[in-house]
């Protein structure tokens, strides 16, 4: 597919995929038809889904970011060593970027690429790296990353090799499979000789992962309705949110959080002229978060033809970061 910078104002280049509400539409009718209901967590972030996960990293009880964060102002010099100069740095999801700017001060990249389902996010944090970084060309792309894509030419640059950023644990809500699938496509987007970095929460105490996804302030429980209030906006949806409560556990034997929202009362609700039924204590699946030991996380790249080449670690062994390769075809 053929891709132009739109025109503008804008401090970088900005190509639009059009992800849009046709997919949306689709994807909830076929996610509420099936036997377990359920939506896929890329619908999470719209505007107000955006800024509400912005305020769950913020929360006491959800280390991930913090974590993470920590780990990257420690690491970074020595995984910008290894990632080497010259480099193309595409961003898979685009937060508040403060990862982000840890990794562009310690690689110089030759161009920052960040990719985003959420057109709101992507522009802002493009704009916000653009003004900070002038010295490095800056694109966003608003495409949909779980799917295979390609990337546009970005021009006067010519990087050494793709390195693939993704921060966050954002790889668990995936499935086993779905990763695997996942991190195939990444490894074709990286190309011959690329590099991925990948962000993957681990395995740890059930009760500290429960926490983290039942915060005191409800702030997660708001994030996961969110989800029906923009099916109501955008989707023509009538769903009543007081009529379903947040609901998330950890599930021991897959190994992952589960986020759910339960239906509080038996009710029917209305998209698009289509009529769905929830029975009372009836679930809408809305995420998984797969937690990984570093060398189930190694296996699941290996599969996905990647090469292992180094992992690090906070002290509690809370999260973990992986440098994966990709090999040279002789």
């Amino acid at each position: 597919m053929a891709m132009h910078p739109h025109a503008g104002r804008a401090p970088f280049d900005f190509y639009d995929l059009h992800p849009g509400s046709e997919n949306f539409l689709d994807d909830a009718l076929a996610g509420l038809a099936q036997p377990r209901k359920a939506l896929a967590p890329k619908y999470f972030y719209d505007a107000r889904g955006s800024e509400l996960f912005e305020a769950i990293c913020e929360l006491p009880e959800y280390y991930p970011t913090r974590t993470e964060l920590a780990m990257m102002q420690a690491h970074a010099r020595d995984m910008a060593h290894r990632l080497g100069p010259e480099t193309l740095l595409i961003e898979y999801g685009a937060g508040s970027g403060r990862k982000t700017r840890v990794l562009i001060e310690a690689l110089a990249p030759a161009a920052y690429v960040a990719i985003d389902i959420s057109r709101s996010a992507l522009t802002q944090c493009a704009a916000q790296l653009a003004a900070a970084y002038p010295a490095v060309k800056i694109a966003a792309v608003c495409a949909d990353y779980s799917r295979p894509l390609e990337l546009p030419r970005i021009d006067g640059i010519s990087p050494r090799r793709r390195v693939i950023y993704f921060p966050g644990s954002t790889i668990g809500n995936f499935t086993r499979a779905d990763a695997l699938a996942f991190l195939r496509h990444a490894h074709a987007l990286a190309g011959e000789g690329g590099a991925m970095l990948v962000g993957v929460d681990l395995k740890k105490d059930p009760a500290r992962l429960h926490a983290a996804y039942n915060d005191a302030q409800g702030i997660t429980a708001a994030f996961n309705l969110n989800l029906l209030a923009r099916i109501n906006r955008e989707l023509n949806g009538d769903f009543n949110l007081a009529a379903f409560e947040h609901h998330a556990f950890y599930n021991q034997g897959k190994g992952r959080i589960e986020m759910h929202l339960k239906s509080r009362i038996e009710q029917t609700v209305n998209i698009a002229g289509r009529a769905f039924t929830f029975r009372a204590g009836e679930t809408l699946h809305t995420e998984n978060s797969c937690k990984y030991t570093i060398e189930e996380f190694q296996q699941l790249a290996r599969q996905a033809g990647f090469t292992p080449e180094h992992s690090w670690c906070d002290e509690q062994r809370l999260f973990s970061v992986h440098y994966l390769g990709v090999g040279v075809v002789e």
